[in-house]
């Protein structure tokens, strides 16, 4: 009678080891979901951002976004200088792991230090900003030396 109840224990404990295994495979575990979005400047390297403009000057970086998102996204980028729109890149449509990346250039129209000149990503639709980068930039006059 023992041996019965530790036969029927033993197989169920593997049947269930087997639908457990069954379940691990055909659904995986996805990882995480996120967005990686950077500048770089003009060189392409993480230096050499622009610094100091004349007023009407062009500025320019090298943007990139990776969709890490396991799905495909559609995103856009707004540039704003001290909070005043300049300008917008998109719609970048992206698959999961495709990488995206752009030199922008951006033009200051006011004279002042440490302007903040900031790159908003948004995705499909989204009113808010996903994600934000930023720099600052001092803009003078052409008579200044």
């Amino acid at each position: 009678m023992v041996d019965k109840i530790l036969s029927i224990i033993l197989v169920v404990a593997i049947v269930g080891a087997i639908g457990t295994l069954g379940y691990v495979i055909a659904a995986p575990k996805l990882g995480e979901r996120f967005t990686e979005f950077y500048i770089l400047g003009p060189e392409g390297k993480a230096e050499g951002y622009t610094k100091e403009l004349v007023v009407g000057e062009e500025g320019k970086l090298v943007v990139g976004i990776v969709n890490r998102e396991q799905e495909t996204v559609s995103y856009r980028v707004e540039i704003t200088i001290d909070g005043a729109r300049h300008g917008e890149i998109g719609p970048v449509v992206l698959h999961h792991e495709d990488r995206w990346e752009r030199e922008v250039s951006f033009i200051p129209t006011q004279l002042g230090d440490n302007q903040k000149v900031e790159l908003l990503l948004y995705k499909q639709g989204q009113s808010e900003a996903y994600q934000s980068l930023h720099l600052w930039v001092k803009v003078r006059s052409k008579i200044e030396k």
